[in-house]
């Protein structure tokens, strides 16, 4: 498989956010939304077999023994990319990740089908709104598949992606479906290449609508700089 980086800070997103994770980071994306963040990730990368990447990240994970037995200091992971779901290698490490003892995160556009994932892996769904550039890319079938123990994301740029994002949520009862719908803005990028959403904004838009949703906000971008790699 083809990996951009395997590192260990604390999870940014979603209701496991302030958590130290190990993020696996997979390289190769088939979307170009206009905010994205890691297009760094589109090319390169090193080639990693599955046995070298759950190595890297047991070494970061940091087993050690304890009353319990051997543990993970840092048990969760997350598998992100990219877009994970285009190599074909993540379900077998999935499998393995599980099989060692870890809690599995992947975060997946939705535009693939995550119904070959292991049911345990914790999946969180980024649904791609209107100014993202990707609208209607999210393959419904998703939506058969998704537990309570999962998670799906918007990332809201405008009010038009704020009232795409409602009635998403809305229309397909999203919050009876999920562990949590994350309403996520855009940050501005450090470079100026596109404007953010102002936090303060979206959520006086989530209480004016009483919606059952949570702010998302990217931890890792107020503790490091913006555009600092690999945290």
């Amino acid at each position: 498989m083809v990996i951009t980086e395997i590192f260990k800070s604390i999870q940014g997103e979603g209701t496991r956010a302030g958590l130290p994770c190990v993020f696996v980071r997979l390289t190769g994306c088939n979307l170009r939304c206009t905010w994205c963040d890691t297009a760094y990730a589109f090319h390169g990368g090193k080639k990693m077999t599955v046995e070298e990447v759950l190595a890297r990240v047991d070494q970061l994970a940091e087993w050690r023994s304890s009353a319990q037995g051997f543990t993970a200091t840092v048990p969760l992971v997350e598998l992100t990319g990219g877009e994970p779901l285009l190599q074909e290698e993540i379900y077998p490490l999935a499998e393995k990740l599980l099989a060692a003892g870890y809690t599995v995160l992947i975060e997946t556009s939705g535009e693939r089908h995550v119904g070959r994932l292991p049911k345990a892996v914790i999946k969180i769904i980024d649904v791609k709104c209107p100014d993202s550039g990707e609208a209607d890319t999210f393959d419904i079938r998703n939506l058969e598949v998704l537990s309570g123990n999962d998670e799906v994301k918007f990332v809201i740029s405008t009010r038009r992606d704020y009232e795409f994002a409602r009635a998403f949520t809305q229309t397909h009862q999203l919050a009876s479906r999920v562990r949590a719908v994350l309403f996520s803005p855009v940050f501005e990028d450090p470079e100026g290449k596109w404007q953010g959403l102002q936090p303060r904004t979206l959520v006086e838009w989530i209480l004016a609508d009483g919606l059952p949703v949570r702010l998302g906000l990217q931890l890792h971008k107020f503790v490091w700089d913006p555009a600092t790699k690999g945290v």
